[in-house]
């Protein structure tokens, strides 16, 4: 089971993207989501997280210019950059806790933001 990612491609600096994430509607018992990103040559790091009730959290280096949200019903998440930056360019994932079961994860996609 793999969740589907959309959004990503390339932008210039200052610029935003939206990406989104979808699960199957067959899962069920959907708890944190969130994204991961990883530029070339370094760690994957997490992002942001929102919780079951809309709860966010942001590392530091995007809080103010990344904003995540989710849609319960359609089983999806967000993640609307803005402000974004040379050092945002990298392979954003998202994932998705849930109750039966591991974390399901994207399949990755690429941001490019060129300066």
């Amino acid at each position: 089971v793999q969740l589907v990612e959309s959004g990503g491609g390339l932008v210039q600096s200052g610029g935003s993207l939206r990406l989104s994430c979808a699960a199957p509607q067959t899962i069920y018992g959907i708890g944190v989501m969130g994204w991961y990103f990883q530029a070339p040559g370094k760690e994957r790091e997490l992002v942001a997280t929102i919780t079951k009730d809309g709860v966010p959290t942001y590392a530091d280096s995007v809080k103010g210019r990344f904003t995540i949200s989710r849609d319960n019903d359609k089983k999806t998440v967000y993640l609307q950059m803005s402000s974004l930056k040379p050092g945002d360019t990298g392979v954003y994932w998202c994932n998705i806790d849930r109750a039966a079961g591991p974390p399901l994860w994207g399949q990755g996609t690429q941001v490019t933001v060129s300066s």
